[in-house]
């Protein structure tokens, strides 16, 4: 068995995630409390049992998914049964799930990953006003297709592929007229169904330049450790080995479309027949058997997965 670990990325979020792992291994507990430090307030009490709508906030959502994971990671890690580094041939996350990959990785410190990803969701916000841009899915088309849609829906605004997520599921995102377009469009090519998307920017595409920019600059005060694990980077869907490498790739991310389609699919070529998606929610775990169905995939996101994988090691 040749395993990935995969992470998730927003849309994932749920009051009260985490809960249970804080309230089970003092490692997860660590994990929750150095993040509410890093931030200077209690993301955590927002997350056990706050307002949906606040923890929805892309600002506290990129963050609050992070620690999750990461909660879980150090929680299977505690005991020494299970590492990262002994059981993972590669790790992976989807958009911000790349900064908790890396964390998991040992290339960014907790705190760090949870203030760049605070400091990401507030400058991918007001990168372009609310209402401005938006996004849709285009169910049961293909990259090529949508990227046609795209294109001919533009009319000189911003209209591009900004997630490639399995066969059957492109994102579209970019200036809302341009995006409302694309969606009206879509059955004359064919496609079953297109949805425009809850979300409050549009990610993955050139209007969020002014927060690669941000990013760039964070950067530049933060130190990029060697990688433990091989991170499949987004926006080249292959192993990034070096850590020098991390900061223009995280740098492209912001803007460029996420190619997590071709991720798995490149991990399954390298032998990887086993992906774990740690996190809240099974999103990737579901995203997985429609890329390709010969792999095993599985989520562990309570404290009840977290015994169980320990108990499957040993």
């Amino acid at each position: 068995m040749t395993t990935a670990i995969i992470f998730p990325g927003q849309g994932s979020q749920t009051v009260g995630m985490g809960r249970d792992l804080h309230d089970a291994f003092p490692a997860a507990r660590a994990v929750f409390e150095e993040v509410d430090e890093a931030l200077g307030e209690s993301l955590s009490g927002l997350m056990f049992e706050g307002d949906e709508d606040e923890l929805t906030l892309t600002r506290n959502a990129q963050p609050a998914l992070m620690a999750v994971s990461l909660a879980a990671i150090r929680a299977l890690e505690a005991g020494g049964a299970w590492t990262l580094q002994e059981r993972a041939a590669f790790v992976a996350g989807h958009s911000l799930g790349e900064y908790t990959a890396l964390a998991a990785a040992g290339c960014l410190a907790l705190a760090d990953a949870a203030r760049l990803l605070r400091l990401r969701g507030e400058a991918m916000q007001a990168a372009v006003p609310v209402g401005a841009g938006a996004m849709a899915a285009l169910i049961g088309a293909d990259l090529a297709q949508v990227e046609e849609i795209a294109k001919l829906a533009a009319g000189g605004e911003v209209c591009v592929v900004g997630n490639d997520n399995a066969p059957g599921q492109v994102v579209v995102s970019g200036a809302r007229s341009a995006v409302e377009r694309a969606v009206a469009q879509a059955p004359e090519h064919g496609i079953r169904r297109a949805v425009m998307l809850p979300v409050s920017a549009p990610f993955h595409s050139p209007l969020l330049k002014p927060a690669a920019e941000t990013m760039a600059a964070a950067f530049e005060d933060v130190t990029f450790a060697p990688l433990a694990v091989p991170v499949v980077a987004n926006v080249t869907a292959r192993p990034v080995h070096e850590a020098s490498a991390v900061p223009a790739l995280l740098v492209r991310q912001v803007t460029a479309m996420v190619r997590w389609r071709e991720s798995v699919l490149h991990m399954a070529a390298e032998g990887v027949d086993t992906l774990i998606e740690v996190g809240a929610g099974k999103v990737l775990t579901g995203l997985a058997r429609r890329i390709d169905r010969s792999l095993s995939a599985s989520s562990v996101g309570t404290a009840a997965d977290v015994e169980g994988l320990l108990a499957e090691a040993g």
